[in-house]
């Protein structure tokens, strides 16, 4: 007989080790079954492998990217198991509204990462503070009604005006090519940072950067929104938040629609289920981890037509707003634990925005066709451009 080689001994360890972990998978489901499985009627998923349960199908693929394509195949309400954590995933407006408003106090807590912990010192910051702690109220009160209130973002104005100018004489000094992604990420690094803000930063950034991708992948919306900033701002030498506000109503809308196909944060922060409720006729019990996916929300057909395309004159339509009323539209969340800098975050997109359309005409490098821009997305918390946009300026004098 010949001799095993230490090769093959691993190999057969190995595969002893696995028939026996899916043995011992199968008997204890046999026990837990008629015990407390069979009485609740679990949202479905896919199939789970031992130990790491269903983490292999969102291997190679950006979550959320993953996370849509099994929705297509079990539905807008689908239970995963990451390593040993039961995670509920959202995917249309209708399970949104049932965990963020109908059974929102059960949702509103986030789960905890030992990461996140350390980072947050134990879940002190306001993102990550549990709902029923004072430090939580406090932090939440002091964004909503003094830091982020509609008096405190006007007042942050001469700072947004003032990084605005920056950016417009950055661009006109680079030269020919232009790059569009680092230009707006220093600009809102510097905004928000001396409005002691940072967190928002790179979300404001990322959205900012995919608008103007937007932009020159459809000439004709280019072509609109720069006529109407134009118009709007004729003769001035620089943009003042005074002259453009409520007149920028296309504008407006090509902000919107970028929120809806790029939402800065494509999987919302985790909320955590902290007692059994049911959603979409289905039982979610407590200690489930829970991830709207509103990246997939905002491409759903059900929801919006021609939702892969392009088009802010939906929203002339469809009135909705950043409040979090409107459930298929949830670029800063809804319920307690919705963005309290939403519309600050919307103020600075706006500026920059107008700021570049106004002065500069753009156009990709070497005379190349607006279909082919790459708009891959990276892998990340925010969903931000796998490549930087690189753009041509010509000035613009008015």
């Amino acid at each position: 007989m010949a001799e095993t080689t230490p090769l093959q001994l691993a190999c057969y360890t190995l595969l002893c080790v696995l028939v026996v972990t899916i043995v011992l998978k199968l008997k204890l489901k046999i026990r837990v079954r008629p015990a407390s499985a069979g009485r609740l009627n679990l949202p479905p998923g896919p199939w789970a492998l031992p130990v790491i349960g269903h983490m292999h199908f969102l291997l190679g693929a950006l979550p959320h990217q993953a996370m849509r394509s099994l929705a297509r195949r079990h539905g807008p309400v689908m239970l995963l198991r990451l390593g040993h954590v039961p995670t509920l995933v959202l995917s249309s407006e209708e399970a949104a509204r049932e965990v963020m408003k109908v059974h929102d106090a059960a949702f509103a807590n986030r789960p905890v990462y030992a990461t996140a912990d350390v980072l947050t010192y134990g879940g002190q910051n306001i993102s990550f503070a549990r709902l029923d702690s004072r430090h939580w109220k406090t932090a939440r009160k002091l964004c909503t009604v003094e830091l982020l209130s509609p008096r405190r973002v006007r007042s942050f104005r001469p700072i947004r005006e003032g990084e605005a100018a920056r950016l417009v004489r950055s661009v006109g000094d680079a030269g020919a090519t232009v790059n569009v992604s680092e230009r707006v990420k220093v600009m809102m690094n510097d905004v928000i940072m001396r409005d002691i803000f940072s967190a928002g930063s790179e979300t404001t950034a990322t959205t900012t950067v995919w608008a103007m991708s937007e932009l020159i992948r459809n000439p004709r919306t280019m072509a609109i929104a720069q006529s109407e900033v134009r118009r709007v701002l004729q003769g001035k030498t620089k943009v003042a938040e005074a002259d453009i506000d409520g007149q920028l109503h296309y504008l407006q809308m090509v902000i919107k629609e970028t929120f809806r196909l790029h939402p800065p944060v494509p999987l919302l922060l985790p909320r955590l289920c902290t007692e059994q409720k049911k959603i979409m006729g289905y039982d979610v019990p407590p200690g489930t981890t829970v991830f709207a996916n509103v990246w997939a929300i905002g491409r759903d057909e059900k929801s919006w037509t021609d939702a892969s395309e392009f088009k802010p004159e939906r929203f002339e339509v469809q009135k909705v707003d950043y409040g979090g009323t409107n459930f298929r539209f949830l670029p800063g969340g809804a319920g307690r634990r919705m963005c309290p800098g939403m519309m600050f975050g919307v103020s600075n997109m706006e500026i920059a925005l107008a700021s570049l359309l106004y002065h500069f005409d753009w156009r990709l490098p070497d005379g190349a066709s607006p279909e082919k821009l790459d708009m891959t997305e990276a892998y990340g918390i925010t969903a931000r451009r796998k490549t930087n946009l690189l753009l041509e300026a010509t000035v613009f004098v008015p």
